[in-house]
């Protein structure tokens, strides 16, 4: 930027050009500091001569102040006009001025010094620099060594400290202008620019921040005030003077300042507050600060500075904390500190394990009335907090369920609540709570709702089958539940227990054993429970009709080949006033029949194609409003492969599992049934086969299995004409590992009895979870210690063994889910034991007799010794 560009110095530059004439008059002097040009630059007449006083002040600033002050005397550069004079219009200068230059030294393009020796060559000079002044606008002057270095606060103020060195120390007019450094290359703007009853002229980014300061301060005439201070502002500063119409009796050229602006720190760049992490992660936290001088990241785990390791690194700076492969060590609070000259900013983040929610307080069985309001707690917590929580009634969610969709609420805390209850209600709901972390957590709590018992439905006509056994209905639902029924009968109260053939079932509903025509009548039933009853039922009208009879019923047996076709006759008639039997074929196994190979016609059944699928007990159902009765058929199909065993069964040890089962139907008398075992562990795809030896045989065990496995076992069978159909999978688990066994048991008498002692398994003793002693005399096995005996102890005293008798120990090394024994030992009791015993008998009855004979003499004495006192009171017993 050329300063010719700038308004001000616009009004300035052409001030100058209007001078009549530039008489320069050059006085030879030695100035305190050449100022250096930068290559390739041009010289600027912006300020025609430059001249800078020696002296310089210290910067000066006051204790409660943010203004900071620099005393300078300032540069004076003049540019005068013999036979001018100044005029003020809206220009800057209007007229001509008669200047005179007075210069030292000037830079040209080169950086070298050129001093002026004539007039004519002074003139010519002046002239260029003018020219300069409006095309380039520029001058390359770098700072000098000894320029004064302020230093100032973000956003407080600071004042440039420049007087005026007015020519013969007379006040005359000039202009007053500030220029800043803006490149390296020594480019300045112009960002203050005055003179005596003109606008002041203030800098782009400076605007209400720059102005001069009062003439009655203590500062110089051509100081400057800058306020609110900007990091923008920092750098180099020239204070500039320009007299108009008079020459200045020194040469001076350039005031310089240095500003320094110091800023505390600021972050830019934090890491989040709380940072949800799961061990083995890794993590980068990130600080960055602004400031000046350049603020120093510090970093601090729980207050402590952090040391770098393996898996803990700090990078860039400081401004990266690094951490792989979290540990629980890691976890805790990290602290960013930057730090600087002017103060320390601090941000803490919290890294805390990621944890999925938690149930805290889960739902409980709650029972209530019909009517009443139900609520249900569900508290959860998790790390992060964001925690959902759902419901389900059976396994779908409460707002699907049409019947609880207007009467339930999902409050914000999680609870649940619906109001009112209704008898459906009851039933099993469950709490989901989930934060997005692992697998939801759930909790489940029943809902029982009571209410008094009622008939739901009154069927008006029911029908019992003559002679047969049959049932009056009486539809109840009550909860709790039902406790008794009454019954009416034509209005009158029946009374079962006091009828016979006729009993009360615990659905509450009327059995007749064998019926006849006088349990025909009307019914009513009313049900009782706790809570009370809802009323009777409705009348039902009861009607004694003979049942449908068979006339045509299938064989017992019908024995068929693959691929052949069987036919299976069954009919069936109706009894007077009754309507015709539906008849229907079913198998009693309750699988459905095929379709595509099975035809019904008038009760007879024809299955074509027959295949070993079709092995089984076939059912004729003929059925009316009266009764439904029932005839069974079997049907065997021959040569086919053996059907599934069935029954298996199986026990196990830590290393085996022994199975049994039944064998399924073979094909037929000719075919004898051979047994493969297929089994593996739970989990694993690959099925392991082991062929039943001897052949036939129902029964196998498996060895060499792993102890504490879950495995699963099926049985498929073979005849000559191939493998049969697999049995059912079971699953069995072989017992845990077991410890080794319980050496060296010894049994020693002491004086205060027997010491039963062992040294603990060489092989896996860390699984003994206790020790049992087993003791016999006989053939029984009986558990000798009362309470369990800890891991740690090899001993146990027994007080209590009879003498002159054998007695038999085994120690045993007990786990969770299994134990070994140590070897039998024989030890017989001494006899002098139950000597010892008797004597001490005998003993301690000699004893207590001599103690009782002893004490009665003592009371005899005694006796005697107070009939004496007496005596003597009454004067009869001599002295």
């Amino acid at each position: 930027m050329g300063m010719c560009v700038d308004p001000g110095v616009f009004r300035w530059c052409q001030a100058l050009s209007r001078s009549r004439s530039y008489a320069t008059k050059t006085t030879p002097k030695t100035s305190p500091r050449q100022a250096l040009a930068s290559p390739g630059r041009c010289c600027s007449a912006r300020a025609n001569d430059r001249n800078t006083d020696a002296s310089r002040s210290a910067i000066t600033s006051g204790t409660h102040s943010k203004v900071k002050t620099v005393s300078n005397y300032t540069s004076s550069s003049s540019s005068t006009n013999d036979a001018g004079h100044v005029h003020k219009d809206n220009a800057l200068l209007t007229g001509q001025y008669s200047a005179r230059v007075r210069r030292r030294t000037a830079t040209d393009c080169n950086g070298g010094r050129t001093t002026t020796s004539d007039k004519s060559l002074n003139r010519l000079i002046s002239f260029l620099l003018l020219a300069l002044c409006f095309t380039l606008g520029c001058c390359t002057i770098n700072p000098p060594q000894d320029a004064v270095h302020i230093t100032a606060i973000l956003g407080e103020s600071v004042v440039f400290n420049c007087h005026v060195d007015f020519p013969g120390e007379h006040p005359v007019p000039y202009v007053l202008q500030w220029e800043k450094k803006v490149s390296e290359k020594g480019q300045e703007i112009p960002i203050f620019i005055w003179y005596e009853s003109y606008p002041t002229h203030s800098g782009e980014g400076y605007e209400g921040r720059v102005s001069r300061v009062p003439p009655n301060s203590t500062f110089g005439a051509a100081s400057l005030n800058l306020t609110d201070i900007r990091e923008s502002d920092q750098g180099w500063y020239e204070c500039k003077v320009v007299f108009l119409n008079r020459p200045p009796k020194q040469h001076k050229n350039g005031t310089w300042f240095h500003l320094d602006v110091h800023a505390p720190p600021r972050f830019s760049v934090t890491p989040e507050d709380i940072i949800y992490v799961n061990l083995g992660d890794s993590i980068i936290l990130n600080c960055q600060a602004d400031g000046t001088p350049t603020p120093e990241i510090l970093w601090y785990k729980d207050a402590n500075p952090v040391d770098p390791s393996s898996t803990v690194g700090i990078f860039n700076d400081g401004t990266e904390l690094r951490i792989s492969t979290i540990r629980h060590e890691d976890i805790g609070d990290y602290t960013c500190i930057a730090r600087n000259g002017e103060g320390q900013v601090s941000h803490t983040a919290r890294v805390i394990i990621a944890g999925g929610a938690v149930i805290m307080v889960p739902p409980t069985n709650q029972t209530k009335l019909e009517g009443e309001k139900v609520q249900f707690t569900c508290e959860a917590k998790a790390m992060p907090g964001n925690v959902t929580v759902r419901w389900f009634r059976e396994g779908s969610p409460v707002r699907e369920v049409a019947a609880l969709e207007t009467r339930v609420t999902i409050r914000k805390d999680g609870s649940l609540i619906i109001n009112p209850v209704s008898a459906d209600d009851s039933g099993q709901y469950t709490c989901e709570v989930s934060n997005g972390i692992g697998e939801p957590q759930s909790a489940s709590a029943y809902l029982n709702i009571e209410y008094p018992a009622k008939v739901t439905f009154t069927p008006t006509i029911q029908y019992l089958p003559f002679r047969l056994a049959g049932v009056v209905q009486c539809y109840i639902k009550a909860n709790p539940p039902l406790q008794y029924v009454t019954w009416t009968k034509d209005k009158r109260l029946l009374e079962p227990y006091q009828t016979k053939d006729i009993v009360i079932m615990n659905n509450g509903s009327l059995l007749f054993t064998r019926v006849n025509q006088n349990h025909q009548g009307r019914y009513t039933c009313t049900p009782y429970n706790a809570q009370g009853t809802q009323g009777s039922s409705g009348h039902m009208e009861v009607l004694v009709r003979k049942p449908p009879a068979f006339t045509v019923e299938p064989d017992p047996l019908y024995q068929r080949k693959v691929g052949e076709s069987v036919e299976m006759h069954c009919d069936a008639q109706e009894a007077e006033g009754t309507s015709k039997p539906n008849i229907q074929w079913q198998r009693r196994d309750g699988q459905p029949l095929q379709k595509n190979r099975v035809r019904i016609n008038s009760g007879n059944i024809t299955i074509e194609n027959l295949r070993r699928s079709d092995f089984g007990y076939y059912q004729c159902v003929a059925s009316n409003e009266v009764a439904t009765i029932v005839s069974a058929t079997q049907l065997v199909i021959e040569g086919t492969q053996p059907h599934a065993p069935y029954n298996l069964s199986g026990s196990a040890t830590e290393f085996s599992v022994t199975l049994s089962w039944m064998p399924g139907y073979s094909g037929g008398p000719d075919y004898k049934q051979d047994y493969t075992i297929w089994y593996r562990e739970a989990g694993v795809s690959e099925w392991s086969t082991i062929p039943v030896t001897p052949s036939g045989s129902t029964q196998v065990t498996i060895n060499r299995l792993s102890p504490g496995t879950t495995y699963e076992f099926q049985v498929i069978g073979k005849n000559a004409l191939g493998d049969g159909m697999m049995s059912k999978v079971i699953t069995i688990r072989t017992l845990g590992p077991k410890p080794g066994q319980p050496r060296n048991v010894t049994v020693v008498e002491i004086p205060n009895g027997f010491l039963i002692s062992w040294q603990v398994p060489l092989e896996r003793a860390h699984l003994v979870q206790f020790y049992t002693i087993k003791y016999r005399t006989d053939a029984q096995w009986k558990t000798l210690n009362r309470g369990q005996i800890r891991p740690e102890e090899t001993s146990y005293l027994v007080k209590n063994l009879v003498g002159g008798r054998t007695y038999y120990f085994r120690v045993l090394a007990n786990s969770l889910k299994s134990y070994e024994t140590s070897e039998e030992i024989k030890f017989p009791v001494p006899a002098r034991v139950k000597h010892k015993a008797i004597t001490a008998g005998v003993v301690g009855g000699i004893l207590f007799f001599i103690v009782a004979i002893i004490l009665s003499i003592c009371a005899v004495k005694i006796c005697n010794k107070h009939i004496c006192k007496e005596k003597e009171k009454e004067a009869e017993c001599p002295a």
